[in-house]
């Protein structure tokens, strides 16, 4: 759909206020809807945008279910199921979520172990008396579990490994495919998701230290996911995408979202959707793409290389005409996936250096302390940091990456050793920044955070998450002058979630 169709669509033309929408308010607009009226009609009766009552009509069976739901449910929670075993299975929901964007495969030993280590946690936040009677997350409970939370899971024996077999054949069919379709390496692109804990310090700093020791929500947790891309001649880099929990945050109040180095989107988990993905594949990735290459002068032709992350939309090679969609087999990320070859390793090294030269020279200039600027370091400071970082990692990096994939595009055939090289030296850098920041950290030091961006959520995570999200659902609420959108978080309009 063209911007201009989606500018049509709006009610009279202007952007609505955000406002929170009742289950109720949403079951009478798909009345209304059913009965006949036409949909700009209701939207206008509700002084909504027509696309919110197209999302809301997606939503329908999920919401009739809800409602259908929404009084026995609510009876058995506060009766029989208790307040404790309500908070854990939605933690625990959040939790499998997040191991499926990671693609980590789920077991139902896992999962058990999980949902007992969460009961016996908030057992101890909420004190003895919350809750009596032992939880042994037998499997009647799992299977009742799935169908409380909508829940279609698939679960494995043993969690899989990294696919080398696969990882060394696919090369070869690959190679089949660009010779097919005789694609440029300027035709050929891979894009990948990570997270980023964008206000986290190494956990040797006095600044992580100081803030495990302070009560309530810890800004360290908060992470957003970011999308990167690039093609196989390295270059050219896609704008990011970037998806964060909150819609509005206070720092980037009367900024216009469209002048963002990055393509702002929200998510209530701060996680990729189809929804999300196909809306940036339509009105970013393409016409990026279609531009550069007018600007180079080789046909508009492409192959996108996509791995099996939940986000992806299964079907996409009849989205457009000119761009084929080939899939990593599954297992293969680390092995061979170009952006996670060294693309999102190096720029993480060079968000996290930037912005510490930030802190030396505001030290230098102002005599701020670490410890202040570390406080007043929010989410627009940070978008400026992630497009200082991209645009640092370099065209050879971009290109080395494709080396195990498409050896027959890489420039140098010491593309990796220039990637390991780029990456040593931002290292030296942190080292030395933080001496000058009296933070005495090592190398290992980064390496352990950079880790930390690939570690499954704990129960602490989980918890902060979780009440991070309920104060911002209900300022958003009280701002909007409406009750909290009893779906938040259900989904993207896709259906269930599934594993």
């Amino acid at each position: 759909m063209s911007r201009s169709k989606r500018k049509s669509d709006d009610v009279a033309g202007t952007a609505k206020k955000r406002q929170a929408i009742t289950m109720e308010t949403k079951v009478k607009i798909i009345e209304r809807v059913e009965r006949g009226e036409k949909m700009v009609d209701v939207a206008r009766s509700y002084n909504m945008n027509r696309s919110t009552i197209c999302t809301i009509l997606k939503n329908k069976d999920k919401i009739m279910e809800h409602m259908k739901s929404a009084v026995p449910m609510s009876t058995i929670i506060s009766k029989k199921r208790g307040k404790v075993m309500e908070e854990m299975e939605k933690l625990l929901s959040v939790w499998m979520q997040d191991q499926h964007q990671r693609r980590v495969p789920l077991s139902l030993m896992l999962i058990q172990e999980k949902a007992k280590s969460l009961y016996e946690d908030l057992k101890k936040k909420h004190g003895e008396e919350s809750e009596g009677a032992s939880f042994n997350a037998s499997h009647g409970w799992f299977h009742r579990f799935k169908a409380r939370a909508n829940l279609h899971v698939k679960v494995s024996g043993e969690a899989v490994s990294a696919d080398t077999v696969a990882a060394r054949e696919f090369p070869e069919t690959l190679r089949e495919i660009i010779d097919e379709g005789m694609y440029l390496p300027e035709q050929v692109f891979n894009v990948d998701e990570t997270g980023l804990y964008w206000k986290r310090m190494p956990d040797r700093s006095y600044i992580s230290k100081e803030e495990k020791l302070m009560p309530g929500y810890k800004a360290a947790k908060d992470r957003l996911t970011l999308l990167f891309g690039g093609n196989a001649a390295g270059d050219m880099k896609l704008k990011p995408l970037l998806v964060y929990h909150s819609e509005n945050p206070r720092a980037l109040k009367n900024i216009a979202k469209g002048s963002l180095p990055v393509v702002w989107k929200s998510n209530p988990k701060a996680w990729v959707t189809q929804a999300i993905f196909q809306d940036w594949f339509f009105h970013h990735f393409i016409p990026e793409v279609e531009k550069y290459c007018l600007e180079k002068d080789v046909a508009f032709n492409i192959l996108l290389l996509l791995d099996d992350a939940p986000g992806h939309p299964p079907s996409m090679d009849d989205f457009h005409p000119n761009i084929r969609v080939a899939h990593l087999p599954p297992n293969t990320t680390s092995l061979i996936q170009p952006m996670d070859q060294g693309v999102i390793a190096t720029f993480k090294k060079h968000y996290l250096c930037h912005t510490f030269r930030q802190a030396v020279k505001a030290s230098d200039e102002s005599g701020t302390t670490l410890r202040q600027f570390w406080k007043d370091y929010n989410i627009y400071q940070a978008i400026k940091n992630i497009d200082f970082a991209w645009r640092a990692v370099t065209a050879v990096t971009m290109n080395g990456v494709w080396k195990n994939l498409c050896p027959q595009f890489v420039h140098d055939a010491r593309g990796f050793e220039k990637v390991d090289a780029e990456s040593k030296e931002v290292f030296s850098d942190l080292v030395t920044l933080g001496e000058k920041l009296q933070l005495h950290l090592r190398e290992d030091d980064f390496l352990e955070l950079l880790a930390v961006q690939h570690e499954e959520l704990t129960n602490e995570d989980l918890m902060a998450l979780e009440a991070q999200r309920k104060d911002e659902e209900r300022q958003e609420g009280e701002a909007a002058g409406g009750e909290p959108d009893e779906t938040h978080g259900l989904g993207d309009g896709k259906g269930a979630f599934c594993i």
